[in-house]
């Protein structure tokens, strides 16, 4: 008598708490922040109400919700496509995309909770093949922002049809065939050397030119200088002496000594002085006792 007793007291204890788990677990529902949750009916399907964040009702055992993420998320797609010019390229696409709040119910009654996978892996590609193949290959790598605005406003408006919103598309990755690659390099090497060989022509035109301009001066000059010469031998004298302080200064800063005599140190100045003197009659001996 006295188990009976204390069962029934347990079972009365327990009672409250069995219908308030029953009740949170099946008349209440909470959406947290940044989602947004549909009610599927066993009788009428999924209702048009969208719920926003917080707590609601719904009918035990009849009903449950279907949660969804309406933050943006991103999703990152790889395709192989071909550009205008025939040339395979390795696209990589970033998308932040994230459900129309206001479509839930018809979002989940045509494609369901997983509707990402099943929708934007083709029309991505889709977009991608039919974008792409309007640029060559330079184009893809001089208009890349014109390309990356291209795929965005193309790809939100395939999206809305699926429910789905973009809110901004990136491409992280482009890159073409090594075939490609290789040749762009070889196009490269070749401007270059082309350049280099244009170079080297200008110059050897302008050595050319100034090879010109120096033999007219020196013809010039011997012209002029073949009269002066022949009338007087001041000027050889003058170059001799130059020559002379040139080979005096070389020596002096050369580490290695050398011992000369004065001829072969002046190039012979003194005599070419005492053949002078005597055209004018004096003779260099009686010049040097005088002097002293």
């Amino acid at each position: 008598m006295n188990y009976k007793k204390q069962l029934s007291l347990g079972a009365s204890a327990l009672a409250p708490l069995f219908m308030l788990y029953f009740g949170y677990k099946y008349t209440i529902f909470h959406v947290d922040t940044g989602h947004g949750a549909i009610v599927f009916n066993k009788i009428y399907g999924v209702k048009n109400q969208v719920y926003k964040e917080g707590w609601h009702l719904m009918m035990p055992w009849f009903e449950r919700p279907i949660v969804y993420d309406l933050q943006s998320r991103p999703l990152t797609l790889k395709s192989v496509t071909g550009s205008q010019d025939l040339q395979m390229v390795n696209i990589s696409l970033r998308i932040l995309y994230r459900p129309e709040k206001s479509r839930l119910p018809d979002l989940y009654r045509f494609l369901g909770t997983d509707y990402d996978q099943r929708v934007l892996p083709s029309i991505a590609n889709e977009v991608l093949k039919a974008v792409v193949a309007q640029y060559n290959a330079s184009q893809l790598l001089t208009k890349r922002e014109d390309v990356s605005n291209f795929i965005r406003a193309t790809l939100q408006e395939r999206a809305k049809d699926f429910m789905i919103q973009v809110d901004d598309i990136s491409i992280v990755e482009l890159s073409f065939s090594q075939d490609y690659t290789r040749a762009v390099e070889e196009k490269q090497i070749a401007q270059q050397q082309a350049q280099r060989a244009q170079y080297m022509v200008m110059q050897a035109a302008q050595d050319k030119k100034s090879t010109i301009i120096k033999a007219q001066g020196e013809a010039r000059a011997a012209e002029l200088l073949g009269p002066a010469i022949g009338k007087s031998g001041a000027y050889i004298q003058i170059k001799r002496i130059e020559a002379a302080r040139d080979i005096a200064d070389a020596l002096s800063k050369s580490r290695n000594r050398a011992f000369l005599d004065s001829d072969t140190l002046l190039l012979n100045l003194t005599s070419t002085l005492d053949s002078n003197l005597e055209k004018v009659g004096a003779n260099p001996r009686e010049l040097q006792d005088q002097t002293k």
